[in-house]
C-alpha cells in the first residue's frame, strides 16, 4: 500500500500565518489489486419481520443472493435471519454449493417483529466460532425497523459493537426505508469497525450489497491507524469522521480497512503560524501501520510520511494555484460537517437555526466560485432545499436520513456512487404544463444510483452529461421544458436557465372538500374465505395473528406501532402467523389498543 499527500496550496507567503487543507490518501498498488484476496469468514443477518413483507423482502433475498455469486469454496458463510424469533437457515460452511445457497435464501418469508440484537448476536457467534486472522470476519445485518424485542438500548449494542471489534469481529450496518434508527446503525458501524449503508428504494438492495462485496473482495489493508505528530506551533483538525485519540501533542486515528477499488482518505485543516524565512517546513510527521497478507500470511507493516511545505515570498504565493481537487473534497467534508450540525438543531426544534446553518454554507460556497464543481453545485442545490423543508417543519424521517447517510458517506468514503444519495426531493405539480416543446430544451428526471439525475434528451446535447436543475421542483420519470442549457465552465455539466416548465397534459383537478378519507372498523363477521388476497404491501398497514397462552390474539408488525397493543380484529379471520393487510389502525379512546380499519387482505408470500 501506498501513501500520497496534496497540499489545498504547495506555497504560502514568508511571514503570514495561513490555513491550508490537506489531503492524505492511502491506496492499492497495482500490483496489490490483482493479488490473491483474504478469504471471507460472513455471516448474513436478515431482518425477516413483517414490515419487510412485499417488496422490501424479495429485494433483500435477491440482493443477499446475489451476494453468493461474489463468493468462493475459501469462503466461508452463515445466514441468520430474525424476526421475533432468531434462526440460522445456514450454519457456517464453506461456500461450496452457491445455487443451493441461494436456493435456501429464497425461502425466506416476513414474520413478526424485530429482533435486532438476538440476529446479529447469533451472527456475531457464527463469526466467532470460525475466527482466524488470516480472514475477514464480517458481520452484515440488514433491518428495516426499529429493535423492539430482545435488547434494544442504542448505548449497550453500540458498546457491544466495539467489544465485538476488539475481538476481531466486524459489523456493517444496512439500513432498508425510513422507520430504522439511523443513529443506532451508524453507531454500531463506526463501533463495529465496519461500514453503514441508506438503502431507501427495495431496488437500490443489490446494488447496495454489491458496493459492500466489491470493497470486501478488495481489501488489501486491514486496521489502518495513523499517528500524527505536528511539528512546533502548527494546529491539526481532522474534516473526517474516523475514531480518534489524543495522546498528547500525539493523534491516533483509526481508519480501518483500505479496499483495491478506492482510496482511504484523511482530511485535515492545518493552521501555520508566521513563519520567518522562506525554504521548506515540516508541518507534520506522520506514521501509519496496517496488517496485509504477506506470502498467504498477515504482517504487521509500520511506514512514515512526512509533510512539508514551501515557504516563500509574498509575490510568489500569490501566483500559486490553489489545488481544485483538494477544494473540492475537503469543501464536501466541510458540507458534511454542517448538515451534522443542522440535524442536532433540528432534532432539538430549532428549526430556523437550522435552516439558517445550512443557507449560510450555501452562500459561502458561491462566494467562492464553488458552483462549477458539478458536486458542490449539487450540494448546493440540496442544501437549499433541505433549509426550504426543514423551516417549512417537513422534517421527515426519510430527509434526516438521507442527510445522515450523505454526511457519513463523505466523511469516510471516496466512491462516487456512495456520495450524494437520495431521492427525496419537492414536486414538478404547480408548474405550468406545456404540450409540445415550442423551442424550448428537453430534459428528463430519472433515479439513477440512488440518486435523482437530470439528463438531456433534446438532440445536440451530450446525454451523458448530468443537469444543474433545482432539486425542489426533480420529481423521477418527469420530462421539462427549460429555455436554455449552458455549458459549465470546464464543460462537465450543464446548467438548466429560464423559465422551466412540464411536459404534458395538465390533469384534471377534483375537489373533496378538504375531507380525509374515512374507513369504518373492520366488519367483525368477516371469515378467511371472505379475503382477497395480495402480495403487495403499498400503504397498507400489517396485522399478524400470534398464539399468546390459550388465546389467538392480533398485533400490529408494522413500523411505528406498539406490537404488545392489541388490535380489535375478527376471530373468523384469525389464523396463527398469517399477516394481514388492512387499510389503517386507530389507537382506541381509552388507549393501550387498536382498531383494524377498512378492508383485510390476506399476505401472500
Amino acid at each position: 500500500m501506498k501513501a500520497t499527500y496534496t497540499l489545498s496550496q504547495s506555497l504560502i507567503a514568508v511571514n503570514s500565518p495561513a490555513t491550508v487543507d490537506l489531503i492524505v490518501n492511502f491506496q492499492a498498488r497495482e500490483a496489490e489489486k490483482n493479488k490473491t484476496r483474504c478469504p471471507l469468514n460472513l455471516s448474513i443477518v436478515l431482518d425477516r419481520s413483517g414490515s419487510m413483507a412485499g417488496t422490501p423482502l424479495k429485494y433483500a433475498i435477491k440482493a443477499a443472493q446475489k451476494l453468493v455469486d461474489f463468493l468462493t469454496p475459501d469462503d466461508l458463510l452463515s445466514v441468520v435471519i430474525y424476526d421475533d424469533h432468531v434462526e440460522t437457515i445456514l450454519s457456517p460452511q464453506y461456500v461450496i454449493d452457491p445455487n443451493e445457497i441461494k436456493s435456501l435464501i429464497g425461502r425466506i418469508r416476513a414474520g413478526g417483529c424485530t429482533n435486532l440484537s438476538g440476529g446479529w448476536l447469533m451472527g456475531c457467534n457464527h463469526v466467532k466460532a470460525n475466527l482466524s486472522p488470516n480472514k475477514l470476519n464480517r458481520v452484515l445485518l440488514l433491518t428495516d425497523g426499529l429493535a423492539n424485542v430482545g435488547q434494544t438500548d442504542p448505548n449497550l449494542l453500540t458498546k457491544t459493537a466495539s467489544e465485538q471489534a476488539e475481538h476481531g469481529i466486524t459489523t456493517t450496518t444496512l439500513g432498508f426505508g425510513t422507520y430504522f434508527n439511523e443513529d443506532l446503525l451508524i453507531g454500531m458501524a463506526n463501533a463495529g469497525k465496519g461500514n453503514f449503508y441508506f438503502i431507501q428504494s427495495p431496488d437500490d438492495t443489490t446494488d447496495v450489497f454489491a458496493i459492500e462485496m466489491e470493497s470486501l473482495v478488495s481489501v488489501v489493508a486491514q486496521n489502518l491507524t495513523v499517528t500524527l505528530e505536528p511539528a512546533s506551533g502548527i494546529k491539526i483538525e481532522s474534516l473526517n469522521s474516523y475514531r480518534f485519540k489524543q495522546n498528547g501533542e500525539k493523534i491516533e486515528i483509526f481508519l480501518g480497512d483500505v479496499y483495491g477499488v478506492e482510496s482511504k482518505p484523511l482530511a485535515l485543516a492545518v493552521t501555520l503560524p508566521a513563519v520567518s524565512k522562506t525554504g521548506t517546513l515540516p508541518l507534520l510527521n506522520l506514521t501509519y501501520q496496517y496488517d496485509t497478507v504477506v506470502n498467504d500470511s498477515i504482517e504487521h507493516i509500520s511506514q512514515e510520511l512526512p509533510i512539508t511545505i514551501s515557504i516563500g515570498e509574498k509575490d510568489q504565493a500569490s501566483k500559486v494555484q490553489l489545488d481544485s481537487k483538494v477544494i473540492e473534497q475537503t469543501s464536501q467534508l466541510r458540507i458534511a460537517q454542517v448538515k451534522d450540525e443542522a440535524i442536532a438543531l433540528a432534532d432539538k426544534g430549532n428549526y430556523q437555526q437550522a435552516a439558517t446553518t445550512l443557507r449560510q454554507m450555501t452562500e459561502a460556497l458561491k462566494q467562492k466560485a464553488l458552483e462549477e464543481f458539478f458536486t458542490i453545485a449539487e450540494e448546493i442545490s440540496q442544501l437549499e432545499y433541505y433549509a426550504q423543508q426543514i423551516e417549512n417543519r417537513q422534517y421527515f424521517a426519510d430527509i434526516r436520513k438521507e442527510m445522515r447517510d450523505q454526511s457519513y458517506q463523505s466523511r469516510r468514503r471516496t466512491r462516487e456512487d456512495l456520495h450524494l444519495r437520495g431521492v427525496t426531493s419537492g414536486s414538478a405539480d404547480n408548474l405550468e404544463y406545456v404540450e409540445t416543446p415550442d423551442g424550448g430544451i428537453l430534459v428528463k428526471c430519472d433515479r439513477i444510483g440512488g440518486k435523482l439525475r437530470i439528463r438531456v434528451i433534446s438532440s445536440g446535447y451530450d446525454s451523458d452529461l448530468n443537469v444543474q436543475f433545482p432539486r425542489s421542483i426533480r420529481e423521477e420519470g418527469i420530462t421539462y421544458v427549460v429555455d436554455e442549457i449552458i455549458p459549465s465552465t470546464n464543460g462537465s455539466f450543464y446548467r438548466a436557465s429560464g423559465n422551466i416548465k412540464r411536459l404534458g397534459k395538465a390533469p384534471v383537478r377534483t375537489q373533496n372538500n378538504g375531507k380525509n378519507t374515512q374507513y369504518q372498523a373492520v366488519k367483525s363477521s368477516l371469515t378467511l374465505a371472505d379475503l382477497e388476497t395480495t402480495d403487495r404491501v403499498g400503504n397498507g398497514i400489517l396485522i399478524q395473528c400470534v398464539q399468546d397462552g390459550k388465546k389467538l390474539r392480533a398485533r400490529v408488525v408494522s413500523d411505528g406501532y406498539d406490537p404488545n397493543f392489541n388490535v380489535r380484529f375478527p376471530r373468523g379471520v384469525r389464523e396463527e402467523g398469517i399477516l394481514f393487510v388492512v387499510d389503517a389502525v386507530k389507537e382506541t379512546g381509552q388507549g393501550g389498543s387498536y382498531i383494524a380499519m377498512g378492508k383485510v387482505k390476506k399476505l401472500v408470500q
